[in-house]
């Protein structure tokens, strides 16, 4: 499974232990924003330890600069959406460019976001 090509099927079905075997960045949240998947990959390129972002806020708490009209405000106006998008991490690092993936969609639990940096 690579960043283009994994499905929402795959991501709601998908164990811990492959979840963390990724090559990239994934983050599941409910649709109020809280953090519920936040797998090994991500967690060591963002620095940030799992446990202290499961249950929090993702746009408000975790990844503010996200927090805009071209990530999050895309899930409040599209409840089906599969877009890739070029994007410039700012929050805890030096500018850090990356590819976002969005993903949602109303059949599914969650929602989520793929990073490829």
């Amino acid at each position: 499974m690579n960043f283009d090509t994994v499905s929402l099927a795959d991501l709601e079905t998908m164990g811990v232990e492959r979840r963390d075997a990724l090559a990239f960045g994934l983050v599941g949240f409910s649709p109020v924003t809280v953090v519920e998947i936040y797998n090994a990959t991500e967690a060591r390129m963002s620095g940030l330890d799992p446990s202290t972002v499961i249950g929090v806020p993702f746009f408000d708490a975790v990844a503010q600069c996200m927090n805009n009209f071209m990530v999050a405000q895309r899930f409040e106006d599209e409840p089906q959406i599969d877009a890739i998008l070029p994007y410039v991490l700012t929050l805890r690092m030096r500018p850090t460019k990356v590819r976002l993936r969005l993903l949602a969609s109303p059949e599914t639990r969650l929602r989520y976001i793929l990073i490829e940096r």
